[in-house]
């Protein structure tokens, strides 16, 4: 495949194997690359202002699989999979699922018990579940849509606005929101609270 993969602060590198699940040949560079995932997340944003999800649906492998099938499944074979490689970050690949089905239970005993503010459940979710880093690639964007999924159809408030950018870019959004998920790395959640709302 002709693409350069120059990888930023906070990305995961592609295997080779993983690089041959690109759908659109026609893609040299690492901008177009971007171009057309964005354009393949905007169409599952879409779809998911045209639904009423419950509670029930979010939180489930399924629908965790639906999501990042939708937002890369036009330009990635194995959108939607969960990675058979380890990367720089994450859990075992043998053990996503595993810890999977545990951030989802947790979840829901913070909700149907009231442990955290409405807010902490869907920060705390996203950061587990990109630290869990399900997938081969979009493990970022993807706990971003979920967690503004949780917000808005499980606690009826808005979605976030991740610093008015889409921290592909390495400019000072980025820089910050890695900043806060290190934090967050480390058991302070705050400061990825904040971004969030920033």
């Amino acid at each position: 495949m002709g693409v350069n993969f120059e990888y930023q602060d906070g990305q995961t590198p592609l295997d080779e194997e993983e690089k041959e699940g690109l759908l659109i040949t026609t893609i040299t560079t690492r901008a177009e690359l971007d171009e057309f995932e964005q354009l393949n997340i905007q169409k599952a944003i879409e779809w998911t202002l045209t639904r009423k999800f419950n509670p029930g649906r979010i939180l489930t492998e399924k629908f965790v699989k639906e999501l990042h099938r939708r937002m890369f499944g036009d330009t990635w074979a194995w959108a939607g999979k969960f990675r058979n490689t380890n990367k720089n970050i994450g859990v075992d690949r043998f053990h996503v699922s595993i810890e999977l089905r545990t951030l989802l239970d947790d979840t829901q005993f913070w909700i149907k018990n009231a442990i955290y503010p409405p807010n902490e459940i869907a920060i705390r979710f996203k950061h587990r579940i990109v630290k869990i880093h399900c997938f081969a690639n979009g493990n970022g964007r993807h706990s971003r849509l979920i967690a503004d999924i949780l917000i808005e159809h499980i606690f009826n408030e808005p979605v976030y606005s991740w610093g008015s950018s889409n921290l592909i870019k390495a400019d000072e959004a980025r820089e910050q929101y890695l900043r806060a998920i290190r934090k967050a790395d480390n058991g302070d959640i705050g400061l990825l609270m904040l971004f969030a709302r920033s």
